[in-house]
């Protein structure tokens, strides 16, 4: 099971490295193409709409195929998804090529964490999340590179597309060490079925849960896709330079989750959720802060760094929270709307930002984690007060 282990780190790598470089390229895409600034938004949009698709219909998809099998044809897709991006001449085909992107991110993305989580400690889920969060760092990072040579976002999109099939080209080598460690879908529950999105919704304080999830994609997405814009428009910066900074914010998440696995060792999930949305506020204040641009663009790494332990820290909360029995539909629950909440939030941002100024971004991102900290801190109270399963 080790080379298998490794060759999934890998995985989770790849599975970062297209998820960032939408956003640092995209003041020069749009400009290339002679495309709106508000339409990166859209085509995020489209991209994780994709992804939620895939992700709800994984389970069965795994269970026909192997996780192998799926994870060979996922990765095959987003990196034919990305080559494409780098060959396009014009908006409508990046359209297009984002629904198999989105397509494969989500159906590589569930079927690689069910195979961890029912094969591995809970550490190496810590660990892959942080290795995901290597890859989304040197996305943009290689993006940079290319731009700051004068070469062009194409080359960028180019290199990581090839990366990709270097990993179909390992998953497929691999596939023989998966043989025979695919496990049945969770057990029926006690109605003699799985419990269903509806029963999962109906559950006491699962809403409030899900509040937390949607405010959460909404800050990292939406910071990861519009830090670069809103540092060029508002702050002047140079395209590679605030592509730096755009690696930056996900080299916080990076070190972020990093150090929070340790941190589990002394504090609650609890307390790292409190923590980290305290620590986004505070980024999202040092940047509406009249202050030099390089002090300002830091506090897209304090969000980064603020929020890298909610979201491991709030799944692995779920079965505390509700139960062992019921947790693995409401987990489902809990990834399809955090796809939501990213897929919706970016955009609306984005239309919010045409109709007013990039401006409003710090005062966005801090309205949305005061809501996920109200949120997580009513449902934190009500389980305290309640008589909730162990």
């Amino acid at each position: 099971m080790t080379a298998l282990l490794v060759i999934i780190y890998i995985a989770f790598i790849s599975l970062g490295l297209p998820d960032s470089i939408l956003g640092s390229a995209w003041p020069v895409i749009r400009s290339e193409l002679s495309a709106p600034v508000s339409l990166v938004g859209y085509l995020a949009m489209t991209i994780s709409a994709g992804t939620v698709v895939s992700s709800l219909f994984s389970s069965r998809v795994v269970s026909r195929f192997g996780t192998a099998k799926v994870t060979i044809v996922s990765v095959f897709m987003t990196a034919a998804a990305l080559l494409g991006f780098g060959l396009a001449r014009h908006a409508a085909f990046l359209f297009l090529l984002a629904i198999p992107l989105g397509l494969g991110a989500g159906s590589v993305d569930a079927a690689l964490n069910n195979f961890v989580a029912l094969h591995y400690k809970s550490m190496h889920m810590n660990w892959l999340h942080c290795f995901w969060g290597v890859g989304a760092t040197a996305g943009p990072m290689i993006m940079s590179f290319f731009l700051a040579s004068g070469r062009g976002w194409r080359p960028g999109y180019g290199v990581i597309a090839a990366l990709q099939f270097m990993l179909v080209a390992a998953l497929w080598a691999s596939r023989g060490l998966w043989r025979g460690k695919d496990v049945a879908p969770e057990s029926p529950g006690s109605s003699g079925g799985a419990l269903s999105n509806r029963e999962a919704l109906r559950l006491p304080n699962v809403k409030l849960a899900l509040v937390s999830f949607v405010c959460f994609s909404i800050t990292e997405w939406t910071t990861g896709l519009w830090s670069s814009t809103y540092l060029v428009g508002v702050e002047g910066m140079a395209p590679a330079v605030a592509a730096r900074w755009t690696a930056a914010f996900y080299g916080g998440i990076t070190l972020g989750r990093l150090l929070s696995g340790f941190l589990t060792m002394r504090f609650t999930n609890e307390a790292l959720i409190r923590g980290g949305q305290l620590v986004c506020a505070a980024g999202a204040i040092l940047i509406m802060l009249p202050l030099p641009a390089g002090i300002s663009a830091l506090g897209f790494v304090l969000i980064g760094f603020g929020t890298a332990p909610i979201f491991p820290a709030m799944l692995h909360e779920t079965p505390r929270r509700f139960g062992k029995g019921v947790s693995g539909a409401i987990m489902g629950l809990q990834m399809a709307v955090a796809y939501t909440g990213g897929t919706l939030g970016s955009p609306l941002f984005g239309a919010l930002a045409s109709a007013t100024s990039l401006r409003l971004l710090p005062y966005y991102l801090l309205a949305v984690v005061l809501v996920m900290l109200a949120a997580s801190e009513l449902l934190a109270r009500r389980l305290a007060g309640s008589a909730q399963p162990a």
